[in-house]
């Protein structure tokens, strides 16, 4: 049988490269004759740049300092594609993992602009940017001010040109930048943003946002990354759906052709997982070009029903069977996405 694998990141314990891997460990133990194919996917946050990396043969990663989100240097590092294009990657220069605690008022995204103004000056022709898990909500201003945008943010004639080919933006999200469905609002919480501090942050959004009368806050995806999507929106960037983007990058729809099995997967599979999350664009992507395969999915929690799936697995269901401490499926994650592996493979 003709296995897939494509997992999404177990966001703050196992990358998807890992998980992929983990799983098709277990299959292989029940059947070992199977051709199991890993295609480890990302939706624009952690992991994608490692999924091109893993993806496109020839790839290389480029160091680089940048200006964590917060203030202190952070080395980390773009990928270069072979056909001139640069992958740069927000959770890796101003994601949230890289602070010790959330700093609502200070966290900047300065490093990302930092690390997209690195990959212009080595000649990269267009750029793919990743803009997921951000620590900030800054609107992106940051960004833009490290890509030129002179000191009162009122006009953008020092700003950058983009690059030959365009600048395309990887986000699940499709927030607006402002109001009850905003950056503030949705996901300032996780940023360290109190409830009674939610208006005032959407306040400060909106004076930046008057700024450009010209680009929509309005726009789905302008929310991203508390704002980014919005600060890349003026410099003249594309939005473009995260997961799907990555899958056709990667091969995947090609991939599929011939599959009997097809395995997603992600940390927490839940209500959102249905609206452009990598399970659910890996189900669809099967159904349009191995519609005979079985969809399955490996998640280190369930908590959504499972209609579309054959068959499921949850680490953490699996860690109180195994161990009677669902706490331990964080802790180990590997180990039991092999487990799941296993027990999925001897459902077929």
């Amino acid at each position: 049988m003709r296995i897939i694998v494509a997992p999404d990141s177990f966001k703050g314990t196992a990358t998807a490269a890992s998980i992929a891997a983990a799983v098709r460990d277990g299959w292989l133990t029940e059947r070992p004759d199977d051709d199991v194919v890993l295609v480890p996917m990302a939706d624009g946050g952690e992991g994608t740049l490692d999924a091109f990396a893993t993806a496109v043969p020839g790839a290389v990663r480029v160091p680089v300092t940048v200006t964590g989100p917060g203030g202190t240097p952070v080395d980390t590092h773009w990928l270069r594609l072979p056909d001139g294009r640069a992958v740069v990657e927000l959770a890796a220069t101003s994601g949230l993992p890289l602070l010790d605690a959330p700093m609502p008022d200070t966290a900047t995204s300065r490093g990302f602009g930092e690390a997209i103004a690195a990959a212009l000056d080595a000649g990269a022709t267009e750029l793919v940017l990743g803009v997921g898990g951000s620590a900030s909500t800054d609107g992106g201003r940051p960004v833009l001010e490290a890509l030129g945008l002179d000191s009162d943010g009122a006009g953008t004639d020092g700003l950058r040109e983009l690059p030959p080919l365009g600048v395309t933006v990887l986000t699940d999200v499709t927030s607006p930048l402002l109001g009850p469905t905003g950056a503030a609002a949705v996901f300032g919480p996780q940023k360290g943003i109190t409830p009674d501090r939610v208006a005032s942050v959407d306040d400060r959004l909106a004076t930046w946002a008057a700024r450009f009368p010209d680009v929509d806050p309005d726009t789905p995806g302008a929310g991203a990354a508390g704002g980014v999507g919005f600060g890349l929106l003026v410099w003249g960037a594309t939005l473009a759906g995260g997961a799907a983007a990555v899958a056709e990058v990667l091969g995947l729809p090609a991939l599929l052709d011939g599959a009997d099995v097809v395995i997603s997967g992600e940390g927490c599979f839940d209500g959102q997982s249905a609206v452009g999350k990598v399970p659910s664009v890996v189900r669809d992507l099967t159904a349009a070009h191995a519609p005979g395969a079985r969809s399955m999915l490996v998640a280190g929690a369930i908590e959504a029903p499972l209609d579309d799936y054959a068959a499921a697995a949850s680490l953490t269901v699996l860690a109180t069977q195994t161990t009677g401490e669902p706490d331990d499926a964080l802790a180990d994650p590997l180990r039991f996405a092999t487990i799941a592996g296993q027990r999925l493979a001897r459902l077929v």
